[in-house]
């Protein structure tokens, strides 16, 4: 049965442009979201900018501006990140709305008057105070050692270390980061969520075990007792502070004039203020549709914000009397090269607009995040080297180069339609791959995304093997079209069900391949349906690009090594021209240059004559060895050149998704019919030539003695079997 979703993702603030970590934790949920949409169900996803605050309002002071205008300009910058990166979000609204407004006071009203006893308490608290500055510090500007675990520099409200949510009155040590001055404590009325309650603890205790093992275990170290590194003993969860003094950005508390909701209190609303805005726009009562039994509530975070959306923020519903989360996902964080923190200075930082900018594309980040990404709350690392191989490897290697290869037989022989198989012809890839349809569903509604991504890339590999066993070059010379159509006809099928596969997370590449394959875009129960015979598709047309090693080399560059915007857009021209007729190393220069010493020192002597006279060449380094990219490839087809004693034309598969042609002099050693479906070694990036008999993208490598009377022989390089084309020779 269809099922009705409502889904966000946690509200960034809006003081800044969105980081990668934002960028991570939008397509975990938009894959999810996309998945559910294929099998059928009803989502509504929706996020909004969280507006509110002391920071925000210091923010636009700074700036010359009102904190409204503040926000508007931050917000006008989010399009170009949700566009770039394919996010699906139904809507994206902010939380100084009206809606928000309206809802943060109708929540807090219904907890003060609540029939069974008020849930809010107004008490007289101390409070931190900066003279210098003449305000009441947010718990953000307060800085201090954590009460619990001793961490060091930890702010006012939570433990960026342990997790611990406390009053800024309970740091240790505590100052003010706006001037760095011992701020004094001065009393001032506060009010009170009553998290301690009964009603909260009964309520919050069974459903907090709904969530990940290791979240709900943490989340059950608060409803016991605990030791603070004071010696002071708790038991059981604090009560919450949801008030400011004013100066104070923010939704005004009713009945108390100077006075605003914590922007922790409003903050989640906003999710039910997005949804009401979006709802609104299709004219549906938000009221009707929250109060829809079948209805599923889902949160997506990181890890640290757990407490307050898996104890306050289910609290304050429940105890309004609204549907509470059905549940809350909660990820790790990104880091970089094998667990560095994020880092612009260290060149370690990596800007989700520069990505786009560079002309990386959406899906080698969406792919790359999905391929590590899983059920569990654990960090995720970023590593330049091993995003190129994925990527490279996986996305073009392996699944684009299925289509590329048969596409190409289906209309060099079959002008451009499905053959008819025969009635024995065997359906076994395609079979194999179809039955796996569940356990990808499964695994895609759990969030094990890089199990699925695994699952897939082995079905790939499976069916490229088919392909090769099969031999559709040999097919082809010796006309065998009942064979060559089977295996063309089954090869396709399988691609097409690899596509709805990964659909969820590269709903470009998807939506390109339905155009090559002159279908609608495919859902999952598309998995039960096949191409007829006679359908007519496209040729080839490139479907994913590879990463190129400067892409990434400019990705991270620091700063200070980045000189114009020009310089950097110069640099993308520079690779997508590279990539219009060669393929990218897989290996960084800065990779092959790591282990050479900086400084050789080297005594001059003549270089050794060898064999038929032919000396050694000058001795080069290792970085201008590493500029020459040699590749695996596989010779799919060979044709003597019409007009042209010596050459040979050579159509190459280097693994990147579309086929080379190369004009070869080596037509004196070997018959053309006798190359086909061997492996040997192409240089890659070798400038393309315009010959007298056509367009040689590239060089294929052969020895031959110096002196020809010797031996006139050449030798074409052959790599042993294992070898698959793309891979690089190192």
């Amino acid at each position: 049965m269809p099922r009705q979703l409502f889904v966000t993702t946690a509200l960034p603030y809006a003081n800044g442009t969105f980081h990668v970590g934002h960028i991570m934790e939008y397509i975990q949920a938009d894959i999810w979201v996309r998945f559910q949409r294929m099998r059928g169900h009803a989502v509504d996803f929706v996020c909004a900018d969280d507006t509110h605050g002391a920071p925000i309002m210091l923010a636009a002071e700074a700036a010359g501006v009102t904190p409204q205008q503040f926000v508007q300009n931050i917000g006008a910058g989010r399009r170009a990140y949700l566009d770039g990166f394919l996010l699906s979000f139904d809507h994206w609204h902010n939380t100084d709305s009206p809606e928000n407004h309206a809802l943060a006071r109708q929540i807090y009203l219904a907890l003060r008057d609540h029939p069974e006893g008020s849930l809010i308490d107004e008490r007289t608290i101390e409070q931190f105070y900066d003279p210098q500055k003449g305000i009441f510090l947010p718990d953000r500007f307060i800085k201090g050692t954590c009460p619990r675990c001793g961490a060091q520099d930890q702010y006012g409200d939570n433990c960026e270390q342990c997790g611990a949510v406390y009053a800024p009155t309970d740091l240790v040590a505590p100052y003010s980061a706006l001037s760095g001055m011992t701020p004094e404590l001065r009393r001032s009325q506060h009010f009170f969520f009553r998290l301690s309650d009964p009603r909260c603890v009964t309520f919050l205790e069974p459903w907090t075990q709904r969530l990940q093992p290791e979240v709900a275990h943490k989340v059950q170290e608060w409803f016991t007792q605990r030791t603070l590194p004071d010696g002071t003993v708790r038991t059981g969860l604090d009560d919450w502070d949801i008030s400011r003094d004013a100066p104070y950005f923010g939704i005004e508390i009713p009945d108390a004039p100077g006075k605003y909701f914590y922007v922790w209190l409003d903050a989640p609303i906003g999710y039910l203020a997005a949804l009401q805005h979006w709802l609104g726009l299709r004219g549906v009562n938000i009221d009707a549709y929250l109060a829809n039994p079948a209805l599923e509530q889902y949160h997506f975070i990181g890890k640290d914000i757990i407490t307050f959306h898996t104890l306050f923020w289910p609290a304050l519903l429940h105890c309004s009397g609204r549907k509470v989360p059905d549940n809350v996902f909660v990820h790790g964080f990104l880091t970089v090269n094998n667990g560095q923190k994020m880092s612009k200075s260290r060149g370690t930082g990596l800007d989700p607009l520069r990505y786009l900018e560079l002309g990386m594309h959406p899906e080698w980040l969406r792919y790359y995040l999905a391929t590590k990404l899983s059920a569990r709350n654990e960090d995720i690392d970023f590593t330049p080297a091993d995003f190129l191989a994925r990527v490279n490897s996986d996305l073009v290697g392996k699944y684009v180069n299925i289509a590329s290869r048969v596409l190409g037989f289906v209309h060099k022989h079959f002008g451009g339609c499905l053959p008819q198989a025969p009635a024995q012809a065997d359906d076994a890839l395609p079979s194999a791959v179809r039955t796996c349809a569940e356990e990808l569903a499964t695994l895609y509604e759990q969030r094990e995304f890089g199990k699925a991504m695994r699952r897939v890339m082995e079905l790939a590999d499976r069916t490229n093997q088919h392909f090769d066993a099969a031999k559709p070059w040999i097919l082809a010379r010796e006309q065998r079209s009942e064979e060559l159509g089977a295996v063309c006809a089954s090869t396709l099928e399988a691609f097409r069900l690899l596509t709805i596969y990964l659909q969820p997370v590269l709903p470009e590449t998807a939506r390109k391949v339905s155009e090559l394959l002159h279908i609608p875009q495919m859902c999952w129960a598309d998995v039960d349906a096949t191409l007829p015979a006679g359908h007519k598709v496209e040729p080839y047309t490139h479907l994913l690009q590879r990463v190129q090693p400067q892409q990434l080399e400019a990705l991270f560059e620091t700063p200070g090594n980045v000189s114009t915007k020009e310089s950097a857009k110069e640099s993308t021209q520079a690779s997508t021209k590279i990539s219009a007729h060669a393929v990218a190393p897989s290996t960084p220069p800065s990779t092959a240059t790591a282990t050479a010493p900086t400084t050789i020192t080297t005594t001059t002597m003549e270089p050794p004559i060898l064999p038929g006279g032919e000396a050694i060449a000058p001795t080069i380094r290792i970085d201008d060895f590493a500029k020459i990219d040699l590749r695996i490839a596989r010779i799919v087809d060979c044709q003597r050149v019409e007009g042209a004693t010596k050459l040979l034309q050579l159509t190459l598969d280097v693994g990147e998704g579309r086929m080379r042609n190369v004009l070869s002099g080596i037509a004196s050693a070997y018959q053309p019919q006798d190359l086909v479906g061997k492996l040997t070694v192409v240089v890659a990036n070798l400038e393309p030539r315009q010959m007298k008999f056509g367009l040689s993208e590239g060089m294929v490598l052969a020895a031959s003695h110096a002196d020809k009377k010797a031996d006139p022989g050449i030798y074409l390089l052959e790599p042993t079997s294992g070898a698959q084309p793309g891979m690089r020779i190192r």
